[in-house]
């Protein structure tokens, strides 16, 4: 049950840094733009070495960064239940911190699947056919990365919930 705990522990850390580094760095999409290249992130563009905040306040940017905040505060509400987990407090028999843990954290990989959903639509819709030369960056790559990292953390709560309560069935008999 502890080795559960510890690896869903594990992926939830590196997931939570994961969605803050992906948030908030400039890298989601690359381009060419008048034979320079240029980036963005989320909150800002930069081009010829210059970066500039968006200030437009565009639909999918704004649901994109609404939804990883949220990944990241549920993230690590699933962390801090996941630590809690390893204590045992007889006042609350009834309530499992590692369903608890789990249940977070799949709220946590629900947030930021719709958040690149979102991104990834509108740009390959709309973006992606203004710009001639374009790719994802690694900022976007590991907003991917951190949806698979929450989403086995969550794997592992649930198997350590689904461990302790067969062994607590069994032991009550």
């Amino acid at each position: 049950m502890y080795s559960f705990m510890g690896g869903g522990l594990f992926c939830a850390i590196i997931g939570n840094i994961l969605i803050v580094v992906s948030t908030a760095t400039d890298y989601w999409m690359q381009y060419r733009l008048s034979g320079s290249y240029a980036h963005q992130g989320l909150w800002r563009y930069c081009m010829a070495n210059k970066c500039y905040m968006q200030t437009a306040s565009i639909a999918y940017w704004n649901a994109t960064r609404a939804f990883m905040i949220l990944s990241g505060m549920a993230c690590f509400a699933g962390i801090m239940a996941g630590i809690l987990s390893f204590a045992h407090f007889s006042a609350f028999e009834r309530f499992s911190r590692s369903f608890a843990a789990g249940i977070m954290l799949f709220i946590s990989t629900l947030f930021v699947l719709l958040a690149m959903a979102i991104y990834t639509g509108v740009t390959l819709s709309f973006l992606g056919k203004r710009f001639g030369d374009w790719r994802f960056s690694w900022s976007y790559i590991l907003g991917w990365v951190a949806m698979l990292m929450t989403f086995f953390a969550g794997i592992f709560y649930m198997c350590a919930h689904r461990l302790y309560e067969s062994r607590r069935v069994v032991g009550s008999h």
